[in-house]
C-alpha cells in the first residue's frame, strides 16, 4: 500500500481485486470486513475493510477459519481511501480547524481547534464534489461553533481510487485558499444605548439592555456602559461618545430606526461622521437594521424587533463582526435567501434555515 500526500502522490503497479490463501496475503488490501466470533466472549470486526494484512495477522485469521482472503492490489495510478482521505482532509482544512483522529474506511471528520465562526468557501465545496468519487460535507458557513465540535466530512467514496482524482480534488479545494476554517470571534467591551422617548422618561420598561446583554454574554464579551437617551441626535450622539471614552470597541444602538419624524438613530450615527454606513437589510426580522464604522468601531443600529424576536439579524451579523469581518452591503444583500423567519414555537436557532 503506497503512503502518499496530497503533493507527492507516486506511482507504482496494477491493481485488481482477486482471492488468495491466507499466507499469500501479506502487503495485500482487505475488500471487506471479517468477523470473529467466540461464544460467550466476543462477537465482532476482527479486521476492518482496508486493513493491510501483516504477517502478525496470519495466525489470527487461521484462527477465525479464513483459509482464504479477498483481497485488492493497489496500482501505481490508484490509492487507498484511506491515503486519499488525508490528503483530501489536508486540502480542505484551513486555520482553526483539525482532522478528529486517523481516517476509518475512507472519512475523516473535521473539527474546529477553537471556539469562533465557521466560514466555507461554498464555490470550493462545490467544485470539490463535482469530480465525483470524493465528497466534503459541512455545516453551513458562518455557523457559530465549539471547540471540538465537527464542522465538515470528507471522504474517497471507493475502496481504491484514482490518483488523479484526488490531484484534481485537491487543486479545486486549494482555489481560493483552504475552504474549510474557524476564525475566532474576539470578547467584545459592547457598549449600548437604548433610544426613545418613551423609556428615556420612563413611560416604559426597557426591554432592550437584558436582551443585548445576553446576547453579548453569549459570545464571551461585556458590557462597558447602558445608556438611554431620548429621540434627539445631540443627545444620542453624546451618549455614543461616552461609551468610546469607557473604552467600548463595539457599538449597539436600539430603537429609532424607522422612517417616523421621532426615529432619529440613524442621523446621529450620520452626525459622528461614521463610515460605510448601510441602512436597511433584507431580513425578517431586522429590515431596518444599521451597520457603520466609527473610527474603525463597529456601529450596530437594532430595530425595535430585537426586544421582542428572539433570533435577528442581529444574531446574523454580530458574530462576522466580532470575527473581523467588514459588513459591506453583498454582505447584507446576500442574506435574503433564507432570512425570513418561521417564528417556530420552539426557537431553535441556530439549527435551523434561518439565515442560511
Amino acid at each position: 500500500m503506497c503512503k502518499d500526500d496530497s503533493h507527492n502522490i507516486k506511482d507504482t503497479d496494477n491493481t485488481s481485486g482477486k482471492t488468495v490463501h491466507v499466507t499469500e496475503s501479506v502487503g495485500m488490501v482487505l475488500a471487506h470486513d471479517i468477523t470473529e466470533i467466540r461464544p460467550g466472549q466476543f462477537k465482532g470486526r476482527a479486521f476492518k475493510k482496508g486493513h493491510v494484512v501483516r504477517q502478525e495477522d496470519i495466525e489470527h485469521l487461521r484462527r477465525i477459519g479464513k483459509e482464504n482472503l479477498f483481497v485488492l492490489n493497489i496500482a501505481g495510478d490508484e490509492m487507498h481511501e484511506n491515503d486519499a482521505a488525508t490528503a483530501l482532509a489536508a486540502a480542505l482544512m484551513g486555520g482553526g480547524v483539525e482532522a478528529q483522529g486517523e481516517p476509518r474506511e475512507g472519512k475523516i471528520n473535521i473539527v474546529a481547534a477553537r471556539d469562533g465562526l465557521l466560514k466555507i468557501n461554498k464555490d470550493a465545496i462545490f467544485a470539490f464534489n463535482m469530480l465525483g468519487e470524493v465528497m466534503c460535507a459541512s455545516l453551513h458557513n458562518n455557523t457559530v461553533v465549539k471547540k471540538g465540535q465537527t464542522v465538515a466530512g470528507t471522504r474517497a467514496i471507493p475502496l481504491v481510487i484514482k490518483k488523479d482524482i484526488v490531484r484534481a480534488a485537491v487543486d479545486a479545494a486549494s482555489k481560493g485558499g483552504k475552504p474549510v476554517q474557524v476564525k475566532e470571534i474576539r470578547k467584545p467591551r459592547a457598549g449600548l444605548v437604548v433610544t426613545g422617548n418613551e423609556v428615556y422618561y420612563g413611560r416604559i420598561k426597557d426591554a432592550f439592555a437584558p436582551v443585548i446583554t445576553n446576547k453579548i454574554g453569549a459570545l464571551g464579551g461585556g458590557m462597558v456602559g447602558i445608556h438611554y437617551a431620548p429621540d434627539d441626535v445631540s443627545s444620542i450622539a453624546a451618549r455614543v461618545k461616552e461609551l468610546i471614552n469607557a473604552g467600548a470597541d463595539l457599538l449597539i444602538l436600539t430603537g429609532g430606526m424607522s422612517v417616523d419624524p421621532d426615529d432619529v438613530t440613524r442621523h446621529a450615527v450620520r452626525k459622528l461622521g461614521a463610515a460605510g454606513m448601510l441602512y436597511g437589510s433584507p431580513v425578517l426580522p431586522g429590515a431596518m437594521f444599521l451597520v457603520a464604522y466609527l473610527n474603525g468601531i463597529p456601529v450596530l443600529g437594532v430595530p425595535a424587533c430585537g426586544m421582542y424576536s428572539k433570533t435577528t439579524v442581529l444574531d446574523l451579523i454580530l458574530p462576522r463582526v466580532l470575527a473581523g469581518e467588514r459588513i459591506e452591503r453583498k454582505d447584507l444583500a446576500e442574506l435574503g435567501h433564507g432570512g425570513l423567519c418561521q417564528h417556530c414555537k420552539e426557537c431553535r436557532y441556530p439549527v435551523c434555515p434561518f439565515g442560511k
